[in-house]
């Protein structure tokens, strides 16, 4: 292999501290959904590399190693704290300019089953790699092609197929059939078993010479084109020609001593976590000598939560398309007022939770540098591996993310999330997201980096660990893998647990005696991959749902 991986100095699967004897922070660190992620970023790290060219190398070398979501066939979103600065970078997928409101339901007005997440149609106009050039161009100091060379050796020689590769879809093989060519790339991919992507490592090389240049006017660019035409896709080269990243401002906002930096709009993330947030404390006397995911715990998450996604359902959607009311769903009053209407006792009938206001596959890596940068970043395909095309030639697969707008206001996407006129789906517009990367600074500098795929799940994971590690001290490790539920107010009353930490007992029969109905929702929720920076003591933690792993690097 060109690249050679030095591990000296490494620690991973790190759980302990690190301490301080000379610079700003006592070391780097990294969190990252697989080993090669994690290994390709504490090796840039190493090599004097800060946290955005950590973040690009990781990116990269992700859409290779972790097919299932890592990509340069999706896009994301994505928090950096750089020189005591923060930023936030908005790479999300767009609908093509062709795109209709009305492109996937039938003559009767109802949507088509998996239409908006099987094939060339389910596709919007990939991101990632316009994302990852422009971060780079505005902080990277080690070269480009040096970042993008890692992915490219993985995608040459292969990488080790993980036992864990899937997290949705089981069966993806099965589950695309022979609606996409996903069987002729993946169908050999089985753990254990080195795989190779040589088309890929054509592209990627590609990349690594002309950046975007190639992807949105090149050679890449021409081979994503001619697949869309074959399958009947909807993305043109003037779609490609015409994407563009947008810098936002980060939706910063105090919290006790601490400033949580995240997700601004169309992501409903940031919204969701600050007011998940801040209506807790609101109802700070609820949860006095209440133990972490008791009965009443859970009830009180849930109230709060269903609420959260009844502004969500309401309000949210592109900035450039909707007027999203974001300093009244924001402001400390109208959360507060929410607060009020959260019932201790007993379950607030759905019905009665309304938007408060006036009518009117995801993946996650955390990044932290001896300088005291961070990047907090969330990129997707949507589902695992995403709409199951593979662009012919190219070897890269394209996401499914139009399955996020709202094919018809008042019916569930795939996550079972409903969705009103201001996430329809328009030419151009990005689709609403619930991704929240998320860095929390205090006095001005990091002291977490966190984030999660999941979906809907996104927001109420994040809040959960949060909490954990805020109100309940738990060590970080231990705050990433405890039991957390979700609830989004429909289904009516139903509180969604997975198997890895399963909602059974003594609290389970409580919850269900107040009316709650309790699911299983079969996947994992989430993959949590977190850093914390406490003085001297820097803890590293990847989720114990799947197959990340952590580096600090001195």
């Amino acid at each position: 292999m060109k690249y050679k991986l030095s591990l000296i100095m490494i620690s991973f699967c790190f759980t302990g501290a690190v301490y301080a004897e000379v610079g700003r922070y006592p070391a780097g660190a990294v969190a990252s959904p697989d080993q090669y992620g994690t290994k390709v970023a504490a090796e840039v790290l190493k090599n004097g590399g800060n946290a955005v060219d950590a973040a690009v190398a990781t990116a990269f070398t992700l859409a290779v190693t972790y097919p299932e979501a890592g990509n340069i066939g999706g896009g994301g979103f994505m928090t950096i704290y750089m020189n005591g600065k923060p930023y936030f970078v908005d790479y999300r997928e767009v609908a093509p300019k062709l795109a209709t409101k009305d492109m996937y339901l039938d003559e009767k007005g109802d949507p088509v089953s998996d239409m908006s997440l099987i094939g060339a149609k389910a596709a919007g106009v990939p991101g990632t790699v316009m994302g990852l050039w422009e971060i780079h161009q505005k902080f990277g100091t080690l070269k480009w092609s040096d970042l993008v060379q890692p992915a490219i050796n993985y995608a040459e020689n292969g990488f080790t197929v993980a036992d864990a590769q899937f997290q949705y879809r089981q069966d993806a093989v099965s589950f695309f059939g022979d609606k996409t060519n996903f069987f002729d790339y993946f169908g050999s991919l089985k753990s254990g078993a080195n795989f190779k992507q040589p088309e890929l490592a054509k592209t990627l090389t590609r990349i690594a010479k002309d950046g975007p240049k190639d992807f949105y006017h090149g050679e890449t660019a021409k081979l994503l084109v001619k697949q869309m035409e074959k399958d009947g896709g909807l993305i043109t080269s003037s779609d490609l020609a015409n994407y563009t990243v947008k810098w936002r401002e980060p939706l910063s906002f105090s919290w006790r001593d601490n400033i949580v930096h995240t997700a601004p709009p169309p992501s409903s993330g940031g919204v969701a976590l600050k007011q998940l947030l801040l209506m807790k404390e609101a109802r700070s006397d609820d949860f006095n000598n209440v133990p972490v995911n008791s009965a009443q715990y859970i009830h009180l998450l849930s109230e709060i939560e269903k609420r959260v996604f009844a502004d969500r359902a309401d309000y949210l959607g592109d900035p450039a398309f909707t007027d999203v009311p974001l300093a009244k769903l924001t402001d400390i009053d109208y959360i507060n007022r929410r607060a009020k209407e959260v019932n201790p006792k007993t379950i607030s009938p759905t019905p009665a939770v309304k938007a408060g206001l006036e009518p009117h596959q995801t993946t996650h890596f955390s990044i932290v540098d001896k300088w005291g940068n961070a990047v907090s970043n969330t990129y997707t395909l949507n589902w695992d591996f995403g709409s199951g095309v593979v662009v012919s030639g190219a070897g890269f697969l394209l996401n499914d993310e139009m399955d996020d707008f709202s094919s018809k206001p008042g019916v569930a996407n795939q996550f079972g999330v409903i969705g009103g006129d201001a996430n329809a789906i328009a030419p151009s517009k990005r689709m609403l997201s619930s991704m929240s990367p998320t860095i929390i600074t205090q006095n001005g500098k990091v002291s977490m980096v966190i984030g999660t795929p999941g979906g809907s799940r996104i927001f109420t994971s994040i809040f959960q660990v949060i909490n954990n590690v805020y109100d309940y001290h738990m060590p970080l490790q231990d705050a990433v893998n405890t039991q957390r539920v979700h609830h989004q107010l429909l289904p009516q009353d139903t509180i969604y647990y997975d198997t890895y930490k399963p909602l059974t007992g003594e609290v389970a029969t409580e919850l269900e005696k107040r009316g709650y109905n309790l699911e299983n929702q079969g996947w994992k929720m989430g993959d949590i991959e977190a850093i914390t920076i406490n003085g001297d003591v820097i803890e590293a933690a990847s989720d114990g749902r799947a197959r990340g792993t952590t580096a600090i690097v001195n």
